[in-house]
């Protein structure tokens, strides 16, 4: 049996945001011992190079300092030499986000792929990592929540965690800090949630009762006869701030970041967009479980952390949990079938927003991820379409259509449990999981759903046709209604405020904006010699006829020009969602698909 990779991990110095980190490997490579930090985190497709944030790095071994050289940007070789082989190193930890690592008085956390050095070779091997707590009086209160399994360590506290290999390692993030926390159990499976950050009057009891509704019901969906968790233990780790939202999914746990406005208020009983938002967010992650952490595009099985992975398929995996995120809080009574079909007519029309979905289909979104979708710039909007939003309208689609077409004997959830039952259940087991494979999916939707749906396939997830969704959504007694010809006349942009100013951050295809000459990043001045407010212009159209042309002085780089715009509707979609009640028979169809009142 091989000795296990050893790690601990501190910091001397919270408020100068370095973890001091140390690795110990018994059995060195004999030609020189290779370690690498991977480029990537699972979840988050874009090259984020971690190994830039290694401030500095040292090797010794027997006491005696042992070279490090430098192959590449985020891998290294020990000279050869006898073990054990230590490596000493710090890193810079400052960024608030749910990807990588942040530290200061407040609180810790870290992801294992900003943190711990992968040592090529003995990936397999178990790894061991003891987390200790900084020094000082100030840290006394500070805790630890991590789904990693303890070895030598009580639950909550500092000491000595264990993964069976490098891959379990960095899947699952660790909290440390004087955070609020609760549990609740959903079918028999332990659920933490951590919340990080001031809070006044949060109310936990809700928010466990309610996260409490998403779990089980989402455990029951995959095991509908054993509802039995893939996992022993979760963990719901969030960052509250002022302003803020996110989220990365984990094996047994997941990273979120919300706005304080967002959580439950003791007391109030209402639900907020906001609350719901935040639901949702966490229903989201927690599908990822099973879609994406157990179910695999087979380009993800397994991961390869150095460079970009290609796969076509995240609307399967990213845009379908979107689907079901909302969908789950629907079936278990959170929100209403109304609050559904609104949250429903907000994707449709942020998805018919941008003209990009007409240059890109959502396959192609998939595989152009890591240059496109996670590096988004001004022009994205007439260049992209989203694998998330479409995704999750392409999703809605094949449920309506495999309902529609099986008189509601099969659904969407029957695929969704067969690519469990083929390719997730056992993905972590001895047995071990494969991925799903780019042609696999098409033949296995057919196959489960007894429907040709290669047409359907072509038109909109490998072609860029719009979704039918008023014909598809009809048999379920729901209208579609698109009200865009109310719409006031504007100029089809997008305005952001950017201190005291207000600035265009968007201009759109063939838009009022564009064919005046406006460009993204102007500087918005005066509209007819009357200046302009941070909070945009709408006030000021308000005023205005389409047809009118008004004059539009902006600051371009450090130049004052004045264009002409002739004011028309702007375009954008403004469909609107509504549940009929009336006849009884679509009445039925669309209970049985949203298993709602």
């Amino acid at each position: 049996m091989t000795t296990p990779i050893r790690y601990s991990i501190t910091s001397n110095d919270c408020a100068a945001h370095v973890f001091d980190v140390t690795l110990t490997v018994d059995a060195p490579a004999a030609d020189g011992q290779v370690f690498s930090l991977p480029a990537w985190i699972p979840g988050s497709y874009m090259i984020r190079e971690f190994a830039r944030n290694i401030v500095q790095i040292r090797g010794e071994a027997g006491g005696k300092k042992v070279a490090l050289r430098k192959l590449d940007k985020h891998t290294w070789r020990a000279a050869p030499c006898t073990g054990p082989l230590t490596l000493s190193y710090q890193v810079y930890a400052w960024d608030l986000s749910v990807r990588t690592a942040h530290l200061d008085q407040t609180h810790a956390f870290f992801n294992g792929t900003s943190v711990f050095l992968r040592v090529e070779g003995q990936e397999q091997s178990q790894h061991v990592v003891d987390i200790r707590r900084p020094e000082g009086d100030a840290y006394k209160r500070w805790r630890v929540a991590t789904s990693l399994p303890e070895l030598k360590a009580k639950r909550y506290g500092f000491g000595s965690y264990i993964a069976g290999d490098y891959d379990e390692l960095i899947d699952h993030p660790v909290e440390l800090g004087d955070f609020a926390l609760t549990t609740f159990t959903a079918h028999g499976v332990p659920h933490d949630i951590v919340i990080t950050g001031k809070v006044p009057n949060l109310d936990m009891a809700r928010l466990s009762s309610d996260l409490k509704k998403i779990c089980e019901a989402q455990i029951a969906f995959f095991e509908p006869k054993s509802k039995r968790a893939p996992m022993s233990r979760y963990v719901f780790m969030t960052m509250v701030v002022g302003d803020g939202y996110g989220g990365l999914e984990h094996r047994a746990s997941t990273a979120l970041i919300c706005a304080r406005s967002d959580l439950p208020v003791k007391g109030k009983a209402e639900s907020t967009d906001g609350y719901r938002t935040y639901l949702g967010l966490c229903s989201h992650e927690y599908f990822h479980t099973w879609n994406v952490k157990r179910i695999k595009p087979a380009m993800f099985a397994p991961y390869d952390l150095r460079e970009e992975g290609y796969t076509s398929l995240l609307w399967l995996f990213e845009g379908f949990t979107s689907y079901y995120d909302d969908l789950f809080l629907v079936r278990t009574g959170l929100i209403d079938t109304p609050d559904y079909l609104k949250m429903l007519s907000k994707t449709t029309n942020g998805v018919l927003r941008g003209s990009g979905r007409r240059k890109q289909s959502v396959a192609e979104s998939s595989f152009d991820a890591w240059v496109k979708y996670y590096r988004q710039d001004e022009n994205a909007p007439n260049a992209i379409v989203s694998y998330y939003t479409k995704g999750s309208l392409v999703a809605l689609g094949l449920d309506l259509t495999i309902r529609a077409e099986t008189n509601g004997s099969k659904s969407l959830d029957d695929v969704m449990l067969a690519l469990w039952q083929r390719f997730g259940r056992d993905f972590y087991s001895r047995k071990g999981g494969k991925g799903v494979g780019e042609e696999e999916a098409e033949a296995l939707f057919e196959e489960v759903s007894g429907v040709k749906l290669k047409r359907f396939f072509d038109r909109y997830i490998r072609g860029t046709e719009d979704l039918p969704l008023e014909s598809l959504m009809a048999p379920f007694g729901v209208a579609y209604a698109d009200v865009r010809k109310d719409a006031k006349p504007g100029m089809n942009v997008r305005v952001t405020r950017d201190g005291g100013d207000a600035k265009l951050a968007n201009v759109y295809d063939g838009g009022a904006g564009q064919r005046a000459g406006l460009s993204a990043g102007d500087r918005l001045v005066a509209l007819d010699g009357v200046r302009i407010p941070p909070t945009g212009m709408d006030g000021l159209l308000a005023r205005y006829s389409e047809n009118d042309v008004v004059a539009l002085h902006v600051f371009r780089r450090d130049e004052l020009m004045c264009f002409q715009v002739k004011l028309k509707n702007d375009g954008a979609p403004q469909v609107t969602l509504t549940a009929q009640d009336k006849p009884v028979a679509l009445v039925r169809k669309r209970k049985a698909w949203l298993g709602a009142n």
